[in-house]
């Protein structure tokens, strides 16, 4: 989830002199800290539905008692539509809403549908999806495209900026399954649901108070943020024509598509095997770290999948900067990886992280219960890719895409997430089929070959986005 102390991908341009003067000064704006909290508690919102969507349609009770195959389905179809929205999202501000009040606009959508969740009824319950969607669409791509507004063309900071923003995400996505199992465990689905319409309401409130920060950041804004400083040599990037970069960021959505349907198994494949086959109480540690987290109100042997769902958040919160600090090693030593080729290792990572949900599958033999460490550990390797590939997407279309295309272009990034969203369904359906063991297996397969056919990439994306 979906860091930064030097940056995720360094840019060093030549500059000139009074240029890099005035960089010694640059500092992070007002504004940035408004939009972390804004999206932390979005994503505190829209975590918290995604972590008991799957285990709620299941639930026969409080839920609709569907079937695995058809929940994982559901599941999928949701974020192939909750990520294809904001291509037309992005496209609205772009043109005619203008950033902040389409993410505003988003964010009274999003607020309904949670509220609407609340409600017991398969009706309401598609108008609530709906209201999601529709929020996600103008929310997402346009709260991304804000921040890096709030910087000059070419600024240091905005790397960083994005992987500050980016923790403001895991924050949100780490709380939220925690407080959703205390409220679902003591209260029910439906409570639960309200609080993270809560959440939501939080989300908008901020953006609503604080909003003179991020003046800036509206279409047409302050020009001195917006155009190039007088005098100023051009970064490399901005020497490429635009077809060139578009194309070139397209090549990299294209192949990130396979790391969304590995990684967007958390909600499904991983839930289902935190829920069923992860036995919580086989450690002495894992008990006890739940009890601290939430405050005493939860214990592990009461523990759904839901909880899982933390584990993915914590480690990108834990790993973002030691990561950033290695990557600032490098670069002082001029040996850092380019963006394709931390994105290739990324997807080699997920890769091991499945490999090692294939090994916890052995484990049990396919259908007993495991340590939780086996989990613990494939998601510590999930979120090391993830961080290498997920802010790095963010900050490339913020650095590549032209200015007036960027909230377009933010959009079809999430395009990438939409279809991977979708794949999670299509090779999710194989969950009941083949062996556990099998099943990641193959997944670790996929994503290995794309990792390494990134690989063979890494020259020419290079040359089509010099600098980055």
């Amino acid at each position: 989830m979906q860091a930064e102390s030097t940056t995720l991908e360094t840019i060093v341009p030549p500059v000139a002199p009074a240029r890099a003067a005035t960089e010694v000064r640059e500092s992070h704006p007002a504004g940035l800290a408004v939009l972390f909290a804004t999206e932390m508690w979005e994503r505190f919102s829209y975590y918290s539905m995604l972590a008991m969507f799957t285990l709620y349609l299941q639930d026969p009770v409080q839920g609709f008692g569907w079937g695995r195959d058809r929940a994982t389905r559901a599941y999928a179809l949701y974020l192939a539509c909750v990520y294809l929205s904001p291509l037309v999202g992005g496209f609205l501000a772009d043109r005619k809403l203008g950033y902040r009040r389409a993410v505003v606009l988003g964010g009274l959508f999003f607020l309904a549908g949670h509220l609407l969740l609340a409600v017991h009824s398969a009706t309401v319950m598609i108008v609530a999806l709906a209201c999601l969607v529709v929020g996600n669409g103008f929310f997402k791509p346009n709260v991304s495209a804000m921040v890096g507004r709030l910087y000059p063309e070419g600024s240091a900071l905005k790397d960083r900026a994005y992987n500050i923003f980016y923790m403001g995400i895991n924050i949100g996505g780490f709380i939220a399954p925690l407080v959703a199992e205390v409220v679902r465990s003591r209260f029910g689905y439906h409570v639960a649901f309200a609080v993270a319409g809560g959440g939501m309401a939080l989300s908008v409130g901020t953006l609503m108070i604080f909003r003179r920060h991020v003046a800036s950041t509206e279409n047409g804004g302050v020009a001195s943020a917006r155009t190039p400083t007088q005098g100023r040599v051009p970064a490399p990037i901005e020497l490429v024509p635009e077809r060139r970069r578009i194309l070139a960021l397209l090549a990299v959505f294209a192949i990130v598509i396979v790391f969304w349907m590995a990684y967007n198994q958390n909600g499904a494949t991983w839930t289902y095997f935190a829920n069923d086959n992860t036995d919580w109480t086989a450690s002495a540690v894992v008990p006890i770290l739940l009890k601290v987290l939430t405050l005493g109100m939860l214990d592990a042997s009461n523990a759904s999948g839901v909880v899982s769902n933390a584990i993915n958040p914590f480690f990108i919160i834990v790993l973002t900067f030691p990561l950033l600090a290695f990557w600032s090693l490098l670069a002082r030593r001029g040996r850092e990886p380019g963006t394709p080729a931390k994105m290739a290792i990324g997807m080699l990572l997920v890769a091991l992280a499945f490999v090692v949900m294939g090994r916890a599958g052995l484990a049990g033999g396919n259908a007993g219960r495991v340590s939780p460490w086996w989990l613990i550990g494939a998601y510590a390797l999930l979120s090391t890719g993830e961080l290498m590939l997920s802010p790095m997407g963010l900050a490339l279309v913020a650095k590549v895409a032209p200015e007036r295309a960027r909230g377009f272009l933010m959009g079809a990034w999430f395009l990438s997430i939409s279809l991977g969203g979708y794949l999670v369904g299509v090779i999710g359906s194989y969950w009941s089929v083949w062996s556990h063991s099998t099943f990641f297996f193959v997944v670790a397969a996929l994503a290995a070959a794309l990792g390494l056919f990134l690989f063979t990439l890494i020259k020419p994306l290079g040359r089509a986005m010099p600098g980055v």
